[in-house]
């Protein structure tokens, strides 16, 4: 499955420029033979963890633009927008076939609170997958990637690579690539980080999209400019790797939580 990664900085809060913008992105992918081309969070604004601004539902113009570019391009697209609900909206991640479906949503299930993003947003409470290019394939958002239990419920899930849409900021950049390697050398799993860069209302970001395969090791890592990178997913390997060291097979589910002794 051949992967690509479109590390851009949003127009900000523009959608229709944005959009406008990553298409010469998804035209590259698609003559360079992409399954798939994912871009950052909330890719079409830019991310602000308050922003009530171009909040739509499943048929809003974000989504049905990606739906006809998808299909004009035949390439499968990735990326989040606030989605519309009865209460607060949802950061929500879709993907988008090559024939213009949606085939895959996912909400952002861990908000991320130091930046009140959970005074603004509704979490989800679900996990994601979809089939493409022979891989099985979940969704995680930023923060998410901080949270190994997620990533947990995926390799029992049975996928092999979780993607992961980004505005994770420079001051932590650090953190952004040893969770990604951390997250696919304990689940033996690919992960894929699309990161934005550049300068926003909201913080500075300097990019760093990387994809670690099932041992850890990584297949690109981006530098802080806007960039189109590719890869290519092997879901044999992940099964070689998984058998040459079972894990998940040694795991004990059985052990009991810390209870003190009581001295006689």
């Amino acid at each position: 499955m051949k992967l690509f990664c479109a590390q851009v900085a949003s127009v900000w809060e523009d959608p229709e420029a944005t959009l406008e913008k990553v298409e010469p992105c998804i035209a590259r992918a698609s003559r360079g033979g992409g399954d798939l081309v994912c871009f950052p969070e909330q890719f079409a604004t830019g991310w602000d963890p308050e922003s009530a601004m171009h909040v739509q539902d499943l048929d809003g113009p974000v989504v049905r633009r990606m739906r006809a570019l998808a299909e004009e391009y035949s390439i499968g697209i990735l990326g989040s927008f606030r989605e519309a609900t009865a209460s607060f909206p949802r950061n929500t991640c879709v993907v988008v076939s090559a024939d213009g479906n949606l085939c895959s949503t996912y909400s952002k299930c861990h908000l991320f609170s130091p930046a009140a993003e959970d005074r603004h947003f509704s979490r989800g409470n679900t996990i994601a997958t979809f089939s493409i290019g022979g891989m099985e394939i979940g969704l995680a958002i930023c923060y998410d990637l901080r949270f190994t239990s997620l990533f947990r419920l995926y390799a029992d899930a049975g996928v092999q690579a979780v993607l992961v849409p980004a505005a994770w900021p420079e001051a932590r950049l650090q953190h952004w690539e040893l969770f990604i390697r951390a997250r696919a050398l304990e689940y033996q799993i690919y992960v894929a980080g699309i990161n934005t860069t550049g300068m926003t209302p909201v913080d500075c970001y300097a990019g760093g999209s990387m994809v670690a395969d099932p041992s850890g090791a990584l297949l690109f890592h981006a530098g802080r400019e806007e960039v189109l990178l590719s890869c290519e997913l092997d879901r044999e390997y992940v099964e070689r790797v998984r058998s040459a060291f079972p894990v998940t097979r040694d795991r004990r589910d059985d052990l009991a939580p810390f209870q003190e002794q009581k001295r006689p």
